[in-house]
């Protein structure tokens, strides 16, 4: 009698929102390759310097072997007009390393590669922004601030799940404001509620004046004419889906009025239809001459972990096309 060992496969290597494209050399100087890399060296929106969305490498598929092929988030692109009639994509998931993301673009030709990146690109970066999110989801499940998810649940009787490192807090009515308190780069996470009037409520203009009116009082500077304000022409707002509910997403710039602090904030407004009140969840950065991608997209993140009463913590939504990956499919791809 013999006993077959279940294949362990490793865990994925590199960094958030690093990706790996798999694509020939020669493609890659070329049309197709230029139009794939101009999608994805795109800047992250609502950060007062220019920060690239993505640190982008990419390999021959000559070179693409089991020391590469556990990359966290791979592009593998193959035009072939033999297999190929149409442009499609879709993503696996743990193909060669746990915790892994494989998005396949199959195409015919690379003219039609390219157009197809073109007229799909934004959808190609929010699906890997959306990965990287939903990984951050998993780790919060256990890791963070416990002082955040107990004014969450003691004020809002929400849950929220926020980076460990926020422990400092200051609590006001229907308000609180937690903190890392670094010198260097602090991040921070506000949440407060007012009541649902109406479609109104969820228009730039109201949201950004409700925004300007909590924080003024709640917080101020160290003089009296000092406050937090929103920069609103630096500032834009569009719906999205959280938990399959309809949301408001706020991105843009603060300032401290009458004085030189500012950085960049997102923020997450819902309804909570049992109470009629709008929550809002933000998350905030005040870290001078430094690189805020990296801080932003970890309080980003932690916006997705907000439940409101009788919800569930779930990952964000993809509409793309997954294939399955069999233990079959991995020991042949450990076997190349």
């Amino acid at each position: 009698m013999s006993c077959r060992k279940e294949m362990v496969i490793p865990r994925a290597s590199g960094r958030p929102y690093e990706v790996m494209v798999v694509m020939s050399d020669q493609a890659w100087q070329a049309k197709e390759g230029r139009a794939l890399f101009t999608v994805l060296d795109t800047d992250i929106p609502g950060l007062p310097q220019p920060e690239r969305s993505f640190h982008i490498s990419q390999v021959d598929p000559k070179r693409f072997d089991q020391i590469l092929n556990i990359f966290r988030n791979i592009i593998i692109v193959d035009i072939n007009k033999q297999i190929y009639s149409k442009t499609s994509m879709k993503f696996t998931r743990d193909k060669y390393a746990m915790e892994q993301i494989v998005l396949t673009i199959q195409s015919p030709t690379a003219d039609e590669f390219a157009d197809f990146c073109f007229d799909h690109g934004q959808d190609i970066i929010d699906f890997l922004t959306k990965m990287e999110m939903n990984r951050l989801i998993k780790e919060l499940k256990d890791k963070y601030s416990k002082k955040t998810a107990e004014l969450a649940k003691e004020i809002f009787d929400c849950e929220l799940h926020v980076p460990d490192e926020i422990k400092s807090y200051k609590r006001g009515e229907n308000f609180f404001w937690t903190s890392s308190n670094s010198a260097s780069a602090m991040v921070n996470i506000c949440m407060y509620s007012y009541p649902y009037e109406g479609p109104q409520t969820f228009n730039k203009q109201y949201v950004l004046a409700k925004r300007d009116s909590v924080m003024a009082v709640n917080i101020p500077g160290t003089l009296p004419s000092m406050h937090m304000a929103t920069d609103t022409l630096c500032t834009f707002v569009k719906p999205i889906v959280v938990h399959n509910q309809y949301a408001l997403e706020a991105r843009g710039l603060w300032y401290m009025e009458n004085d030189g602090m500012g950085g960049p904030f997102v923020s997450h407004s819902r309804v909570d239809t049992t109470r009629n009140i709008v929550i809002v969840v933000e998350g905030f950065v005040f870290a001078p001459e430094k690189m805020k991608r990296g801080l932003m997209r970890r309080l980003e993140g932690s916006l997705y972990t907000l439940n409101l009463p009788d919800e569930k913590m779930s990952p964000i939504v993809t509409t793309m096309e997954e294939v399955a990956v069999t233990a079959e499919d991995r020991r042949k791809a450990r076997e190349r």
